[in-house]
């Protein structure tokens, strides 16, 4: 398999091991789009200023998904958590399809009650997930100090920690070394945290609107 994307280390993590669809296509979509964004700002291409995402370089990286997303920073002028939310659902279609066409996943694509479409992506080299998870549970829970973390693993582990991924991370980890999951997001840039807030959101949103339909049913 060749190098990976960010973003595609961060999907891969976020698939069932046993080929089923993905859990939570919203918070996988936002981790997929934060990874791209954090992955541009690694290679040089967009930096911070002043909390908004700014064009460092638009030459192209060679990959189409993340090529398509310094386009659209280059486009316009964004806070980061704006950056993180628009355009989520593309980026991950378009990454599932790069990887589907690149041999890395099998995606299944079916209709759910003749009405819903439903993208169940099969892993084809179980090994190297079982690495992403190594080098996420090394970043996270390792003795050496986090300046010797390598930047992807750290940007990769700090993104996972950052949609809660328990999969990957578990709460448990989360607590215990919160300390050094706050460093590994430092190192990562400022898509991390925004990526955070989006989720704290979203789970916020999904936690009133579960509570409304219950007191609703309650009469």
């Amino acid at each position: 398999m060749s190098e990976l994307s960010l973003p595609a280390k961060a999907y891969l993590l976020a698939c069932d091991p046993g080929g089923g669809r993905l859990r939570d296509r919203q918070r996988v979509s936002l981790l997929v789009r934060a990874a791209a964004l954090t992955d541009l700002v690694r290679r040089g291409r967009i930096a911070d200023e002043d909390g908004k995402a700014v064009i460092v370089d638009e030459r192209g990286t060679g990959d189409l998904v993340l090529d398509d997303v310094l386009a659209e920073v280059a486009g316009d002028r964004r806070s980061w958590r704006s950056w993180v939310r628009r355009g989520a659902r593309d980026t991950l279609q378009s990454l599932e399809t790069q990887l589907d066409a690149a041999g890395t996943i099998e995606l299944k694509v079916s209709r759910a009650l003749g009405l819903f479409t439903v993208r169940r992506p099969v892993v084809l080299d179980g090994g190297a997930v079982a690495r992403l998870r190594g080098a996420v549970d090394y970043a996270v829970r390792g003795t050496t100090e986090v300046s010797e973390v390598d930047a992807a693993d750290a940007a990769l582990a700090a993104l996972v920690a950052a949609v809660e991924l328990r999969t990957v991370v578990s709460r448990r980890d989360r607590r215990r070394h919160r300390a050094r999951v706050a460093e590994l997001e430092e190192r990562a840039g400022a898509a991390v945290p925004a990526l955070r807030k989006v989720f704290r959101e979203l789970r916020a949103a999904r936690a009133a609107a579960v509570s409304n339909a219950s007191n609703h049913g309650g009469g």
